[in-house]
């Protein structure tokens, strides 16, 4: 990784707490790697960028007040963009700051997993960046499909980086990024 880089913090807010789906399974310790990762780019001088989801009515609604960093974590985020679809490379203006900054690599993290991670992952790739996805640092919920089975959180996730590694992204946990990180810094 190199100064091409930047930490994308996909739709972490509060918002989520107010969906019927929302658990608390696997919550802290999601938000404690995505803290390090946050914390890890930020002493690496990698930017950290925010993506927030938003919809007109609703908890994704700016009015409900619930689009808002997911407490507890913390962080200034070195750019803040709003988007209304799945990928955050359409319609909110991240592409423009990523090519006006000279970014090439993402580091993908944040909340869901299989849906506006994997979207932005996987249009990010198309669109030739080198994306780095970091596993544990990416949260779910349950999910129940047509059928009537319920796919947990953890099946969600193997499924995700079973279609995405090695095709669309590197599949890494936090600790390796931060190693990463580290090294670039010492070189």
């Amino acid at each position: 990784m190199s100064a091409d880089t930047a930490l994308i913090v996909i739709d972490v807010q509060e918002s989520f707490r107010h969906r019927p789906y929302f658990v608390e399974d696997g919550l802290a310790a999601y938000l404690e790697r995505q803290q390090v990762l946050i914390d890890g780019a930020k002493a690496a001088g990698i930017p950290v960028v925010q993506i927030f989801h938003v919809e007109d009515s609703g908890p994704f609604s700016e009015a409900s007040g619930n689009v808002r960093t997911m407490a507890p974590l913390n962080f200034e985020p070195d750019a803040v963009f709003r988007k209304r679809r799945h990928s955050a490379l359409v319609g909110s203006g991240l592409d423009f700051w990523l090519v006006s900054n000279g970014i090439r690599r993402l580091i993908i993290s944040g909340i869901r997993t299989e849906q506006c991670c994997e979207t932005t992952t996987r249009h990010a790739s198309d669109l030739g960046y080198a994306v780095d996805f970091v596993l544990d640092a990416t949260l779910t919920f349950p999910m129940t499909d047509a059928s009537g089975r319920t796919w947990s959180a953890a099946e969600i996730t193997e499924r995700t980086q079973l279609v995405l590694a090695g095709r669309f992204a590197r599949i890494l946990a936090a600790d390796e990024v931060l190693a990463e990180l580290a090294g670039q810094a010492a070189a």
